[in-house]
This record gives structure tokens, sequence and C-alpha cells, in this order.
């Protein structure tokens, strides 16, 4: 059986109100083994009460939600045993060293492994070791980050749920955090919360926008930038210079609507955005008219959405369809 199609977080239908308020309406999206996955929205949008609800913080008002075959509300125990959660603020006692503090967790979610390895392994893991002796309180920003993250990783979860899980860090934290990540969802499922579209570039599979308690988006970052592109637009980059290459393309208005020159990305080099004329994909007429006339063509690719730009254009297209939300 291929474990990487297996569904684990399974949600359909999920609902949270408060009062007259939907703070989640009626969500519905799946996460397979393996996978991490981004939950992506501005604030308000519903994410926080949603891992709340998927850790058993806080109830459903209606609909579903299980983690590996397991109800969130009928089986709160077994849930709670194969998920780590990362709020966006740890929950330290700042008081104790990171060790006390790591076996006190161990102890109270009653972890059946060998506590000195289980925890050394996680030391090793987020790279505590230098401060595994010292009061909390006395950590960096950075370093209580680490900590919240090790506290997640007790008793070995099947599922990790992180709410910003760089944030304070500095940029090599940021990029070591990551690989730790990366390397979690090889045999764990993942799901971050985070405003950094970035991070989601690095290390997510694929990407489930909620807007005003709403599903609106939800696939691969490959599919979701290429869906969201010009369909009729193509970057082109030729080996030669703007005069040339400009009056070359304007003789090609059979299959060339439009053209406009871009900065310039390598020496020698021109780059241009190409509108095609019509539907009819004519990329192969233009290559071919390129050199004919004695062009090198260096690329032609379709133009390609960044993950911030159909971030933006998805929240507000949605924001025309969806009711009025509540923060959250």
């Amino acid at each position: 059986m291929d474990n990487i199609k297996q569904p684990v977080i399974e949600i359909k239908n999920l609902t949270k109100k408060y009062g007259n308020n939907l703070a989640v309406d009626k969500i519905s999206f799946t996460v397979n083994r393996g996978e991490i996955v981004g939950f992506l929205g501005p604030n308000g949008a519903g994410k926080s009460t949603t891992m709340n609800m998927l850790t058993g913080y806080l109830s459903a008002t209606s609909g579903s939600a299980r983690i590996d075959g397991y109800n969130i509300l009928s089986n709160p125990k077994e849930v709670k045993q194969m998920v780590g959660y990362l709020p966006e603020q740890p929950p330290l006692y700042m008081d104790m060293t990171v060790m006390e503090y790591l076996n006190f967790v161990f102890d109270l979610k009653k972890v059946k492994l060998t506590k000195v390895s289980h925890i050394s392994e996680i030391i090793e893991m987020t790279k505590l070791g230098k401060v595994q002796n010292k009061l909390i309180k006395n950590l960096s920003k950075g370093y209580k980050q680490r900590v919240g993250l090790a506290q997640a990783l007790v008793g070995n979860p099947e599922v990790l749920i992180l709410d910003e899980p760089t944030i304070g860090l500095d940029p090599m934290q940021i990029i070591e955090v990551r690989e730790m990540i990366k390397k979690f969802g090889e045999n764990r499922t993942v799901i971050i919360s985070t405003h950094i579209l970035q991070e989601v570039n690095a290390i997510c599979d694929r990407v489930v926008i909620i807007n005003k308690g709403k599903v609106v988006a939800e696939d691969t970052i490959e599919h979701i930038t290429k869906k969201n592109g010009e369909e009729s637009a193509f970057q082109l980059r030729v080996h030669t210079d703007e005069k040339t290459a400009s009056s070359v393309l304007s003789r090609a208005k059979d299959l060339i609507e439009e053209f406009k020159p871009m900065s310039r990305r390598e020496s020698g080099a021109t780059d241009f955005i190409v509108y095609t004329k019509g539907e009819q994909d004519t990329r192969a007429g233009i290559l071919k008219h390129l050199v004919d006339n004695g062009i090198d063509v260096l690329m032609l690719r379709p133009v390609e959405m960044t993950l911030e730009e159909v971030f933006i254009k998805t929240v507000n297209s949605s924001d025309k369809k969806v009711g009025k939300g509540v923060e959250a």
C-alpha cells in the first residue's frame, strides 16, 4: 500500500459559530500521510480556530474531523496522543530549564517511550544541546521557539500542527528549522500556519487557503501558481539587445498581440513578456520566427504567478463571495 496517498487528516463540513457569527463555515479538506501542507489566510480567516479544533482545544459546532480515523470529539485522548502542537505562543514554563521542561511535558503526556533516550533525541533534532541546562526565561526568543517545537515532538506524534514555527528566529535558525520540518515530514503529516509565504514555497507540498471561514483554494504549489497565471502570456529571453529583439517581434503581428521588455536578467540577454493572439498556443511559431531572424532564444515559458500573487488574488476574489466572519 502507498502510505503517501493515505489520508491522515479528514475534515468534513467543520463549522464553528460564536453566537450568530461564523468563524469556520463548513470547511472540508484532507491531508495525506507524509504531506507538509501550508494553511494560509489573512488575519481573522479562521486558521487558529480550525487548528484549535483539530488539536481538541476547541469543540466544533458541527461537522467532523478525524485524525488517522479517530474522531476528535469522541476520541479526544487518542487524538491528542497522535498530535504535536506548536501554538504561536508556546506554552513554556520560564522558571524551568529546557531539560526540566521537556521531562515535565513527557510526564504530562504520559509517553510510553524510554524517557532519557527520547528526550535526548528531541534535543538533538532541535539543536538545543547548548542550552539544555539553562532556564527558559534566560533564552533568546529564537531558542524559546525551538523549545516550543521540541515540546510538540514529545511522544513522537504522527501529526504536527505548527503555528508560525520560525517566528523570532534569525536567518540561519530559520534555514535549520525549515530543514527540520522537511525531515519531520518524511514520516509525519505536518500542517503549517504561517504568514511567511516564502516559507510555504520552501517546505510545503500543498496549500489550503482559507478566507472568512471558508476554504477558497486548495492545490499543490506548482498547480496553483500555474493555474492562476496568464494563459496567453509568456516570458521570453533572447540573446540580443532590446532594440534588435523588439524590431523582430514587431514583425510577428499574426502571432503576437503585444510585448513588453523586462529588466535584464543575464548579461547580453533581454527579457520580454509576450502576449499571444487568441487562445491558441503560438510558442512554436514565435520560436521559429525568432530563429529564422537570427535570434537565439534562451527561454520561452508561461508566466506563472508567485504564491504571494495567488494568495492576494484568491483572497480578494473570495471577499466578494464569502460572508463576513470574525477574528479567529
